[in-house]
């Protein structure tokens, strides 16, 4: 072996790793948010933190650690009803808002614990991608809908603008009348997807796949109760404390709050 080999690796074996105390932050990141960041958000919520380094370098280091994202699923497709009946695809895949309460998507999803199946049922803000209200029910009644309409309604009532949207796919609980008669009154126009194209609500499709990939799939609960409990606190934590590169690393609430400020 040349000289120059031995001494450059006896040097790098006693020199001091300069990533000895980004090493544990990243970790402590990781950890706090239950495995949920992946290399992207860990680098930007260190950069909220003050320290600002290349994503490339957070990559290769948690690498080294042994620490990934959690794998994603895909979504429960539920039965759609009558097809093309009620309303038309005014969205068109625009998902993007310049203000808050001007478009709305919305949908179903199913949880499975065992034997017992639990529904959920939410409003997403295309603004800054806010859960505006939710319900879920062990049945997926049409209840599961009105009650997060009505709440939705109720929450926004003060501040909701002009000309607001709400999209959905063509589920029997979006043909009700009772549902396009609550729309109308609070003029609010109704869009649904085309036939068997979930891309016309991706947004929302994206939404249910984060939360049971970080969820479900990652705390494993053992009865519909704690279920129950992970997507209250989830949502609470998705809406308050969750990172979105697309927000400017902000969590939804902190992007609404602060264009609003």
């Amino acid at each position: 072996m040349p000289k120059s080999v031995f001494y450059y690796h006896r040097a790098k074996l006693e020199s001091d790793d300069k990533y000895a105390e980004l090493r544990p932050r990243i970790a402590k990141l990781y950890h706090q948010h239950k495995g949920r960041y992946g290399y992207r958000r860990i680098t930007a919520a260190l950069k909220q933190l003050g320290f600002h380094h290349n994503h490339k370098l957070i990559a290769r280091l948690m690498c080294q650690l042994n620490l990934t994202a959690k794998i994603r699923r895909k979504k429960y497709h539920s039965y759609k009803g009558v097809q093309g009946k009620i309303a038309k695809n005014h969205l068109k895949r625009r998902f993007h808002a310049d203000k808050p309460n001007h478009r709305w998507l919305t949908d179903i999803t199913e949880f499975k614990v065992g034997d017992n199946k639990l529904y959920l049922s939410p409003i997403l803000d295309c603004y800054n991608n806010e859960i505006v209200s939710y319900t879920h029910s062990r049945r997926p009644t049409y209840d599961l809908v009105s009650q997060m309409l009505d709440c939705a309604l109720n929450k926004t009532k003060a501040c909701r603008g002009k000309r607001l949207m709400l999209h959905s796919d063509q589920g029997w609980h979006y043909q009700m009348t009772p549902f396009s008669t609550t729309l109308k009154q609070n003029g609010i126009k109704q869009s649904m997807s085309r036939k068997g194209n979930c891309l016309d609500n991706a947004l929302m499709e994206g939404f249910f796949g984060t939360l049971k990939c970080e969820t479900i799939y990652v705390e494993k609960p053992q009865t519909i109760e704690q279920l129950e409990q992970q997507i209250h606190e989830y949502i609470h934590y998705y809406n308050n404390e969750r990172i979105q590169l697309k927000l400017k690393g902000l969590s939804p609430v902190q992007y609404r709050t602060q264009s609003l400020g």
